[in-house]
């Protein structure tokens, strides 16, 4: 069934925007009516993602179309996921039917775009496909871990325990996001605050002052000179510069759309100073909790590295995962292959071998990714107290660099004139 987004007054006379599904626009339209809200304009709502389309084909082809553009550009917070996941837990284990369960989730939800992503959903299940289909034709919101977890949990009669943990895996994730960007946060204001502050006078304020001196004074001191040739450099070539700056921003995300080039940053962001160490453990927690996740939903491990190599967001831990999952089907255990890896630190191979030979792998992999969770809040508060004393040095340095070249000169002068 196609949903429309339309646009209503209501007898109050106020504006009244939403989403409804419906067989055709005039459906719609009585829908509305009975609600006693007067329709000013409706359309598909394929139109959300801002390209509206009306072409139909015998197969029924503006819906499809519309749901088409929802899989290539809808993007949901992780936050909004999980609490949307946690309600459906919540509803299915109080015995609500699923379609009705859906039909509260729409009515709450704020966002049009997802409330038209559920709808679709919900009209999908309503016509017979399991849930884990209806999903997955939405990946630009529902990950593959997320459809293969609801397929398991489909299949094995346990869709609302299997979304409980789907739900604390995602909240876990967005904390453990949040966690890193507030710490590199503050950095990142520094050095933007700072190169701003530093091309601001090298390009308007100290021109204006060595014009000044040199008029006035014979040979300029060293540190003066420096600062000059460095002052006529980004007077000279500031659009060269402001050019190189912009690609260098737009490099990575180039760099990212190739296997290669997103080997080779995740490979350099693993061995960065300072920073590394944090990247490396974040990974191996994310490794961890998505593995444990997958197989408390009694996926099979080979299943489980298959959807963790492909949802883990570092291409050199895809690789390694991918190794081990390769040696796994040539007859070796899940330790071996792990412990060989460079990416994980021996007392992780050792701590999954003892879970394969104890029968508690699960459990295992959870210790691991909670103990790493505390490592990485750890080594967060350690990047962050040697990244701002040493970005504020830095900065610091430099303004007393420019400062003293300044003044130098002045002093000059003023023993000339004495």
């Amino acid at each position: 069934m196609p949903i429309y987004e339309y646009t209503a007054l209501t007898e109050s006379g106020q504006n009244k925007t939403g989403i409804l599904d419906a067989d055709t626009p005039c459906a719609a339209r009585d829908k509305l009516r009975k609600d006693k809200v007067h329709v000013t304009s409706i359309r598909l709502a394929g139109d959300l993602t801002g390209s509206a389309t009306t072409k139909k084909d015998s197969s029924g082809g503006a819906a499809r179309i519309g749901r088409n553009l929802f899989r290539r550009r809808v993007r949901i917070s992780t936050q909004d996921l999980s609490t949307f996941t946690r309600q459906f837990a919540t509803l299915l284990k109080s015995g609500t039917p699923m379609t009705e369960s859906m039909r509260v989730l729409i009515e709450q939800t704020s966002g049009r775009r997802f409330e038209a992503i559920l709808r679709d959903v919900r009209e999908r299940v309503t016509g017979g496909e399991p849930l884990a289909d209806a999903l997955g034709n939405h990946p630009s919101v529902f990950s593959q871990l997320y459809i293969n977890m609801v397929r398991a949990g489909e299949a094995s009669g346990r869709l609302d325990d299997v979304l409980v943990r789907i739900g604390d895996f995602l909240q876990r994730q967005a904390r453990m996001r949040n966690k890193v960007m507030a710490a590199l946060m503050y950095p990142i204001i520094m050095v933007v605050v700072g190169s701003i502050v530093v091309v601001v006078l090298m390009n308007f304020v100290v021109p204006k002052i060595l014009k000044l001196v040199t008029q006035k004074s014979g040979v300029l001191p060293l540190p003066t000179r420096i600062l000059k040739a460095a002052s006529d450099f980004f007077s000279d070539y500031w659009l060269l510069l402001a050019a190189a700056g912009v690609a260098l921003f737009l490099l990575p995300g180039a760099l990212r759309r190739t296997e290669k080039g997103a080997y080779f940053l995740d490979k350099l962001k693993l061995r960065m100073p300072v920073v590394g160490d944090l990247f490396r453990k974040q990974a191996i927690s994310r490794f961890a909790v998505t593995l444990s996740t997958l197989l408390k939903s009694g996926l099979p491990v080979l299943d489980g590295l298959k959807i963790v190599q492909n949802v883990v967001d570092n291409a050199v831990l895809s690789e390694t995962v991918g190794i081990i999952h390769d040696r796994i089907v040539e007859g070796a255990d899940i330790a071996s292959p792990l412990q060989k890896s460079k990416m994980f630190p021996p007392v992780v191979g050792h701590m999954i071998a003892i879970g394969e030979q104890s029968g508690q792998l699960e459990g295992i992999l959870s210790q691991l990714a909670e103990s790493y969770d505390e490592e990485v809040d750890i080594a967060t508060q350690r990047m962050t107290a040697i990244l701002e004393p040493a970005l504020i040095v830095f900065i610091a340095v430099i303004v007393a660099f420019i400062v003293i070249a300044v003044i130098l000169p002045m002093l000059q002068l003023g023993k000339l004139a004495t």
